[in-house]
């Protein structure tokens, strides 16, 4: 069987972000997973601020492609002032049939919180761009420094539930749209 296509996207931009670790830490630990290709879409490769909707850049238009080539996603975010980043929001928006009937997982972080209001906002984004989120993510709380055990016992086991469900739901919609294009 041909392995699921997962863009793993780091949805934070800014200068001394904590997303670009935990996004390697989630890749690695998808990469143990022989029915998965992993590749990372990082939002600070991107200039989205310097597109306007007429014309996008070559760095939108090849993130644009990256989305429509991956067949689920794991979107890696912080939670800022109980919310996504805008960058994140700028990078979904300049998408949209490419993100419909593929599935969307969540690596959260923030202090306290894990970074869950962030994604409740973001499932209902991608819901209404008729992506399939996932119900279980990984949560890591800043404020417990590096994860040690049992905390780090957690974030694997969590981890690889995600991916689980990600590759169910992928390989699934994956056989629904080869027999039945998806219609919005």
């Amino acid at each position: 069987m041909t392995p699921l296509r997962l863009a793993v996207i780091i949805g934070s931009t800014r200068e001394g972000r904590t997303g670009d670790r935990i996004g390697r830490w989630f890749v690695d630990r998808a990469r143990r997973h022989d029915e998965l290709a992993v590749t990372v879409v990082d939002l600070a490769d991107h200039d989205f601020l310097a597109s306007c909707p007429s014309e996008p850049t070559p760095a939108v238009r090849s993130f644009v492609a990256r989305v429509g080539l991956a067949e689920a996603f794991v979107v890696v975010t912080p939670e800022y002032n109980h919310s996504f980043p805008g960058s994140l929001k700028q990078a979904i928006d300049h998408a949209y049939d490419e993100w419909q009937a593929k599935p969307v997982g969540f690596v959260s972080y923030g202090c306290g919180s894990i970074g869950l209001h962030a994604v409740e906002q973001l499932r209902t984004v991608f819901t209404a761009l008729h992506a399939v989120t996932m119900r279980d993510t990984v949560g890591v709380d800043l404020l417990d420094g590096e994860p040690s055990p049992p905390a780090a016992d957690r974030l694997e086991r969590d981890a690889d539930v995600l991916l689980d469900q990600l590759r169910w739901w992928g390989l699934t919609l994956r056989d629904g749209r080869a027999t039945r294009p998806y219609v919005s």
